[in-house]
């Protein structure tokens, strides 16, 4: 019989009476969703456009719900980009960083800061209170529109990323410098494409007592934050304003979807000798005749009207103008509406050449994003060949400086227009 070793059994009550050691289980990182492009897809985000379409797919792993953040890969496995996920439209993701890292509340104040401060040195020049602050996709914020007029931001998400992120990115344009409050204006029709309710509300910060005040060029204006086409203003087309400001002078001049009247007020501020100007809305006019006579500025015909009547029966009645502005809505919001759009577009401009005077001056706009400037170009030409004038180019005309287009995505050039001189 074998002796106990001295010490051996007390060792074995101890460790018989000790707890059991339990595994250590590491915590877990949740797995980021990842979407992975068809062969030879990645072609366009290599060259920084920040769009990925549905069809350019091969799988998701993970089941990333609208607004998530998700990893895009190319078919070989390579990284590409972080993207917010929108399963309801074909455009499936926007990119919201080329890099790794993280996309959080952080991240968004830090790009909120960066497109806020490349237009520092722009405000001084614009001679306005009013500026747009971000301009989407072409800051580095897909979906995100945001315009300050004075000490008051109106933003538009218009993207199931920006959904998503609406309290950080509200929070970070009210930390700007001499931000008080921040509204919503997320009403517009391409919500519906990302499977997105209209809202319309404040957001944070100080609710407006009242109209925002903005001035431009030395004329005023008053901005209702909660109504109105977009933002509440047009901020794209303050110096084509401008322009027509310093061509007016002696002029008759006619101002087709006038809106809120910002370049007919800008036509009598240049001395124009009549200035006619046209819109179906009435409470736009309204805002219109009130701020006409906020800046004393007296002598607009306004006509509450269909615009392409309007126009015909002007035409018929042998009427002639020495300037015509035409700034029709957005007629095609994507390609797919660029045909009806056509259509719309050389009938307004078929009716601008035929009213104009010899060596008449036509502003001419589009708003449309389904329509490219090169497209546009062709239908007015195509106008003009049909009314028999001989025109010519004077200056093609874009969004003010404010509204920059990202080298690598186009798209963000939606204002484009001409200015033309009939022979």
């Amino acid at each position: 019989m074998m002796l106990p070793i001295p010490g051996q059994s007390e060792k074995a009550e101890a460790s018989a009476l000790a707890p059991a050691r339990l595994p250590v289980f590491k915590k877990r990182l949740p797995v980021m969703p990842v979407l992975t492009l068809k062969p030879g897809r990645e072609k366009s985000l290599k060259r920084h456009h920040p769009w990925i379409f549905s069809g350019a797919i091969a799988r998701v792993d993970g089941e990333p719900q609208a607004g998530d953040t998700v990893e895009v890969r190319a078919a070989d496995g390579g990284f590409l980009a972080l993207a917010a996920y929108s399963p309801a439209s074909q455009i499936r993701a926007r990119v919201w960083r080329w890099t790794p890292g993280p996309v959080d509340d952080a991240f968004l104040t830090m790009t909120v800061r960066a497109a806020a401060g490349r237009r520092e040195t722009l405000a001084a020049a614009a001679d306005c209170n009013a500026q747009r602050l971000i301009h989407g996709e072409s800051d580095g914020l897909p979906g995100v529109v945001a315009d300050r007029f004075g000490d008051h931001v109106v933003v538009q998400l218009l993207a199931a990323g920006a959904e998503r992120w609406r309290d950080a990115i509200g929070a970070a344009l009210l930390a700007l410098p001499g931000v008080r409050g921040v509204s919503e204006r997320s009403d517009a029709d391409v919500r519906e494409l990302e499977g997105l309710a209209a809202r319309n509300a404040h957001l944070c910060g100080e609710t407006p007592s009242g109209p925002l005040p903005v001035v431009e060029h030395g004329l005023h204006y008053a901005i209702d934050a909660g109504a109105g086409h977009k933002t509440g203003f047009y901020l794209d087309q303050r110096d084509n304003r401008l322009l027509l400001r310093h061509l007016a002078a002696g002029r008759t001049v006619l101002d087709a979807f006038c809106y809120q009247g910002g370049f007919a007020l800008n036509a009598l501020a240049g001395g124009a000798s009549a200035v006619t100007a046209i819109d179906s809305s009435a409470p736009a006019l309204a805002i219109a005749r009130t701020n006409a006579t906020r800046n004393g500025l007296a002598g607009v015909d306004w006509r509450e009207a269909d615009v392409f009547q309007l126009l015909r029966q002007f035409r018929n009645e042998g009427r002639r103008f020495d300037m015509i502005v035409l700034d029709p809505p957005k007629l095609a919001p994507t390609a797919a509406h660029a045909e009806k759009a056509a259509r719309a577009y050389k009938d307004a401009n078929l009716l601008g050449f035929k009213l104009l005077n010899p060596g008449g001056r036509l502003m001419t706009f589009s708003c449309s994003g389904g329509v490219s400037a090169d497209l546009f170009q062709k239908i007015v030409a195509g106008a003009a060949l049909d009314a028999g004038v001989d025109a010519r180019i004077e200056a093609w005309l874009h969004a003010a400086p404010d509204h920059p287009v990202a080298l690598h995505f186009p798209e963000g050039e939606y204002l484009k227009g001409l200015l033309l001189r009939a022979g």
